[in-house]
């Protein structure tokens, strides 16, 4: 994870590790834009692949959506679907 990136959020990689965190970002609804209404577990991969480029919102959601955009770099997607709500 690059350091620009952490500049950019309010919480470090590490906050949003936790448990509970992973889980409030696998379960959080995009507020605005194309996809309001989707969980962010369910955003496309080139959406999160543009707001890395582009920079990712300020605050918590910033955070979650760069969270999910690790999982799915990563290819974790599939393993983290049981536990939507």
């Amino acid at each position: 994870m690059s350091p620009e990136f952490l500049s950019r959020a309010t919480l470090t990689f590490e906050e949003c590790m936790d448990n509970k965190d992973l889980l409030q970002a696998i379960n959080q609804v995009m507020p605005y834009g194309k996809y309001k209404g989707r969980q962010l577990l369910d955003l496309p991969e080139p959406y999160l692949v543009w707001y890395h480029g582009r920079g990712f919102p300020q605050g918590k959601l910033g955070t979650q959506m760069a969270l999910i955009y690790e999982v799915k770099l990563n290819g974790l997607e599939g393993m983290l679907r049981r536990f939507q709500r």
